[in-house]
């Protein structure tokens, strides 16, 4: 009589792949259907459901790849996050807000196919292709997570996704509510990446926010986290993760839809969101000019300064 489950491990064993580093994790290319077709030709014909059932005892079950292995690790990555962990603690008690600063990825306006899917009394189309040359436009969506108050804040950019965009979009925030909310403040602690608009590395980036902070009056704390380590900001699973929900399945045809689903970002848990939009046109590629190269009026911390620093208004 012949075996079904040896010859189901037969058909395995020639169409499956394996992860190097993990001897145990196997998985099969193939469908329950070309499955069962592979078992007919063993002379062991069954359903496609009986397939499933004796995937099942043998561990195979449909999974996703999960997005969780860095793709790199710096050496005092763990001493910035204690470092970061202080300044928080430091900056909660007191009436100084702390903020956690990114940029989503940017969307195309238009009839575009978008993640999702939302209860519909006939079928929806979009365009076959992504291509940019049909699209209305783009939206740049930055984002401020406060962590004091679990309010989050958007700015709809429609150029680039520049320092200057990103330090205007705080200052839009901290004109229209910041200042309202923390009428008692004297600084400022802003969490951020190590890369994009708000990259470490980059003498742009630290002129913009000198230039923030004159607007603002108040020093600005800066504190990045390191490469490779940007999921652990906070705006990450706090703010962007819930409006990835709250637009899922959107077809963005148009600015005012964009604004609609991102406006009604919301959680049980008290989380609301308020939205800007800045049409204004910022250029890219723009260097640090002379003066600031020159006179460099950012102060360093002594303990990881190439991620830790404070720029103080001109005076």
């Amino acid at each position: 009589m012949p075996d079904l489950e040896g010859n189901l491990t037969e058909v395995l064993c020639d169409h499956t792949a394996g992860d190097p580093m993990r001897e145990d994790l196997i998985w099969t290319y193939l469908s329950q259907r070309e499955i069962a077709e592979e078992l007919a030709a063993y002379g062991t014909p069954v359903s496609t459901k009986v397939v499933g059932e004796l995937l099942g005892e043998l561990g195979f079950s449909r999974r996703q790849a999960q997005k969780r292995q860095t793709m790199g690790s710096d050496p005092q990555r763990n001493e910035q996050f204690e470092r970061i962990a202080a300044l928080k603690w430091e900056y909660f008690y007191s009436d100084d807000p702390v903020i956690s600063m990114d940029t989503k990825k940017k969307e195309l306006v238009g009839n575009f196919h978008r993640p999702g899917s939302g209860y519909t009394n006939g079928v929806v189309e979009t365009f076959d292709h992504d291509f940019p040359s049909h699209a209305l436009g783009k939206v740049i969506p930055h984002g401020l997570y406060d962590l004091k108050r679990n309010v989050g804040h958007i700015t709809l950019g429609l150029s680039h996704d520049t320092s200057e965009f990103a330090c205007e979009s705080f200052w839009t925030w901290w004109r229209d509510y910041g200042r309202k909310v923390y009428t008692r403040a004297r600084r400022v602690l802003l969490l951020c990446d190590c890369g994009g608009s708000n990259n470490a590395r980059h003498h742009i980036f630290k002129e913009e926010l000198y230039r923030l902070a004159g607007r603002l009056g108040l020093p600005i704390r800066v504190a990045h986290y390191p490469p490779h380590c940007s999921k652990y900001n906070p705006i990450e699973h706090r703010l962007f993760s819930h409006v990835t929900r709250a637009c899922q399945g959107v077809i963005f045809r148009t600015l005012d839809i964009v604004k609609k689903f991102i406006r009604r970002t919301k959680t049980q848990t008290g989380l609301r969101t308020t939205l800007n939009v800045l049409p204004k046109p910022y250029a890219t590629k723009r260097q640090a000019s002379d003066w600031f190269l020159e006179n460099y009026p950012v102060h360093f911390d002594a303990y990881l300064p190439q991620w830790n620093y404070v720029v103080e208004p001109a005076l």
